[in-house]
């Protein structure tokens, strides 16, 4: 075990909403008795239309199901519950906007608002089973807009903001949407983008309604805008958008539909294993998945955790970094902190506008206690300097979080040295869209923390890694994925087809002999940008698009911001230029070709998936069977000398063009 250990103070600990006898008692229950575990959490944490009849189904594993016979609603559990245990006047939502709006919502306003926007709904048609797509800025209208589908039962597929229009576009009709909200821009880095240019472009022969929020009005009536937004030519862009979307579509405001609406709504009492929502997720196939949660296991799990990891207190400030494009901005942004009775703040903009200190400048102007955000995100800020963030007094912080990706022991130590002031605990929490929630970390009050080392899988979660060095979750638990949308043997191959009877996450991971967890990176085809997850098929699907390209291969290398960055490997076809030589006039083709590559992926799934590199060659290395060896790519890519097995090289003379070419 590594000696370094760090262990938050008495004083912490005293107050932690986990302490140790109840997490032993909790273990206890869990060992003798899981299903009774399970059972006595639900009916404490949750509000229940009707009672279950039992806790686990698993006559269809792995397809399981939770608390059959049951009835309840997320939304309702986020804000009623919250409104009756007397937090009616409590602020819940905390907006600041890049261009410096602001405004708040305590639960009873945050209910009205819901209410408003699921009686809006309805009256456009939507009912309860229906997909809706969410396209908008990180901002309280869309929470309102993802409570609001829960409430009525409606299920909502969020698509990242930064996602191009042809991605938008494939969730659209994999999901079967019936309605897009989505907002008329987004501010970001002194820029404004025109989100409705995208809608546009994603929805043209697609017949649904559109139902979008004015950002820039809002942001208008709240801000003086700074001039780097150049707010008079966009406005006129958007105009000529809106024009043209209401001739092809049916358009609707947002803030028109809504001043027609009641603030008076019942939530719909739903199946406990009825799909909450479906969010698309990379993998080691071109098409993205579909990944279904379910209603009652979902939630259980997303206050749990929050209330547990993220020790929440009364008089809290919470603040993530996610967007709500992603599963951590569900679960920890648009749900558990609201069935917790948390306060939270969310900002849309980017962490360097007006300059680099604009976290910190947050931080201590809401006087945030608990701050969760992306290893990606922390390396960023050390690359700018301390300098930026030592200006500020950060006195407020008491507690901390990674997510997305493992965090190397280096950028840990300085986030809890700088950041953190060395006072402050770090949860380095591991878990995935499949997953609902966090599975394994440390509890800030309870355990000790080692750098570069997750922790324990949490009271109830049965994770481990096997002979093979692969983390396994080997029973049951409330919030695991319901499936894979319209594909169940997808489903069932991807996550228990390699280890029977078991869900297999896809990393590679070290166990010591306490129990704690060290993440060693994935074992699929999925790469880690910047906390993305992208499937390797998805890029190279969209690389071959390109008449010029016959054949792709994608490959990650170290990234000391990002994580990983993105190497493409391509060939083209016979008309383009397939060689290079040290002249630089015959190579300009190339160069060329690149840019215009990485604009088709760009264009296709979004500026975030563009590779670091394309690296144009003569073909791919492959066995004798066919196969792509992307292993000895990856070694090359890394400047490694190829490793492994090539004795079922097909082209072994290939090697060294390869090296020569990288």
């Amino acid at each position: 075990m590594p000696q370094e250990q760090y262990y938050p103070n008495e004083d912490f600990k005293a107050q932690a909403n986990l302490k140790a006898p109840q997490a032993k008692e909790l273990s206890s229950l869990y060992h003798n008795n899981p299903m009774g575990f399970w059972a006595k959490l639900a009916r404490e944490e949750l509000y229940w239309h009707q009672d279950f009849i039992s806790v686990l189904d698993e006559s269809q594993a792995p397809h399981y199901n939770w608390f059959n016979g049951a009835k309840t609603n997320i939304s309702y559990n986020c804000l009623e519950t919250n409104i009756t245990a007397g937090l009616a006047n409590k602020t819940a939502i905390i907006f600041e906007g890049e261009a410096g709006d602001s405004k708040k919502y305590s639960y009873q306003e945050l209910l009205d608002e819901v209410n408003k926007c699921a009686n809006t709904l309805e009256r456009l048609g939507i009912k309860s089973g229906d997909r809706v797509c969410i396209y908008m800025p990180l901002c309280p209208e869309a929470i309102i807009a993802m409570q609001a589908c829960m409430r009525i039962g409606a299920v909502h597929s969020v698509v990242f903001a930064g996602f191009s229009a042809q991605a938008l576009q494939d969730r659209l009709v994999d999901a079967e949407a019936k309605l897009l909200i989505t907002a008329d821009a987004i501010f970001r880095r002194g820029n404004i983008i025109n989100l409705l240019a995208i809608v546009e472009e994603a929805t043209k022969n697609l017949d649904l309604e559109l139902l979008y929020f004015s950002r820039i009005e809002d942001t208008c009536s709240r801000a003086n805008i700074p001039e780097s937004y150049k707010l008079k030519d966009n406005i006129e862009i958007i105009k000529q958008c809106i024009i043209r979307l209401k001739d092809s579509h049916r358009l609707h405001l947002w803030s028109e539909q809504l001043s027609k609406s009641d603030t008076a709504y019942t939530a719909k009492a739903l199946d406990a294993n009825a799909t909450s929502f479906i969010l698309y997720t990379s993998g080691s196939t071109g098409k993205p998945k579909g990944i279904e949660h379910r209603v009652a296991g979902y939630i259980l799990w997303a206050k749990l955790s929050t209330k547990w990891v993220f020790d929440i207190k009364p008089n809290d400030i919470y603040w993530c970094t996610a967007d709500i494009g992603w599963i951590t901005g569900h679960s920890y942004v648009a749900y558990g902190p609201l069935a917790a009775g948390a306060t939270q703040l969310i900002y849309e903009g980017s962490p360097n506008y007006p300059d680099k200190d604009r976290f910190w400048q947050l931080i201590d102007k809401y006087q945030v206690s608990i701050f969760y955000t992306a290893p990606t995100a922390i390396r960023t800020f050390i690359e700018w300097g301390e300098e930026y963030i030592t200006k500020h007094s950060l006195a407020s912080l008491r507690l901390l979080g990674s997510v997305g990706e493992p965090i190397n022991p280096e950028v840990w130590r300085w986030y809890h040295r700088v950041i953190g002031k060395n006072r402050c605990p770090i949860v380095d929490t591991w878990w995935q869209t499949e997953t609902g929630g966090i599975m394994i970390t440390t509890l800030p009050g309870l355990d000790h923390m080692q750098a570069g080392w997750a922790g324990r899988p949490l009271p109830g979660i049965s994770a481990k890694v096997n002979e093979d060095g692969l983390l396994i979750i080997d029973k049951p638990w409330p919030s695991m994925l319901k499936g894979i949308y319209k594909n169940p043997e997808r489903y069932k191959q991807s996550y228990w087809s390699r280890v029977e009877g078991a869900y297999t996450a896809g990393d590679a991971a070290l166990e010591d002999d306490t129990g704690y967890i060290q993440l060693a990176g994935r074992i699929d085809d999925v790469i880690n940008v910047s906390g993305h997850r992208l499937g390797t098929a998805e890029i190279e699907s969209a690389l071959v698009a390109s008449d010029k390209v016959v054949e792709a291969a994608v490959v990650a290398i170290p990234h000391p911001i990002k994580g990983e960055g993105i190497i493409a490997y391509v060939v083209l076809g016979i008309a383009a230029p397939a060689t290079r030589d040290n002249n630089t006039a015959k190579n300009a083709p190339h160069e060329a070709i690149g840019l215009t590559l990485k604009e088709l992926v760009a264009k296709s799934i979004g500026s975030f998936a563009k590779p670091e590199r394309i690296i144009i060659v003569p073909a791919l290395p492959k066995t004798r069977s066919g196969k792509i060896m992307r292993r000895l790519l990856k070694d090359i890519a890394q400047g490694k000398e190829p490793s492994g097995d090539l004795s079922t090289l097909e082209n072994p003379s290939l090697i060294s063009e390869l090296i020569k070419l990288s």
